[in-house]
């Protein structure tokens, strides 16, 4: 019965770390050999890897730091909710995409005419659009907008 037990919690637990992570496609694909970037949870990996070498982003969920760094001298980004600043900033002057729950724009803005990107959960679409023809990245999972955000700039 223990190890009954013990297999099937091993077998939730691989299963809780494999749902953990969400992959980048290029365009509109879920096929492997598109993956730009895998997500675990923590640290952004180029390709379809989770080795430490791949690292190419850490995100704490307020700082965005070159790979797999919390050094503050390595951080890129700054995120607060709805701005991503440059570097370790929150100078409204640093502000370099802004999110408003549907549309990434262009600096410290919500004016229409700056949205760059439209992303609904899945498809990031160019500008304002929701044509599928439109669509260059798919996402699945849970990756933090921050870090999409810093990936489209």
């Amino acid at each position: 019965m223990r190890k009954q037990l013990l297999i099937i919690l091993t077998l939730l637990l691989y299963a809780t770390i494999a749902s953990a992570v969400s992959y980048v496609y290029k365009g509109k694909s879920t096929y492997s050999g598109d993956i730009l970037f895998t997500w675990d949870g923590k640290y952004l990996y180029t390709g379809k890897s989770t080795y430490s070498g791949d690292i190419i982003l850490t995100f704490d969920g307020s700082y965005i730091y070159k790979g797999k760094s919390t050094y503050s001298g390595d951080i890129l980004s700054t995120w607060n909710g709805t701005y991503l600043h440059n570097g370790k900033s929150t100078y409204s002057g640093d502000i370099i995409l802004t999110w408003d729950g549907n549309y990434i724009y262009q600096g410290k803005s919500t004016y229409s005419g700056d949205i760059r990107y439209t992303y609904n959960r899945q498809y990031v679409y160019r500008g304002r659009s929701t044509y599928s023809g439109d669509i260059i990245l798919t996402t699945d999972g849970s990756l933090p907008i921050a870090v999409l955000m810093l990936l489209l700039f």
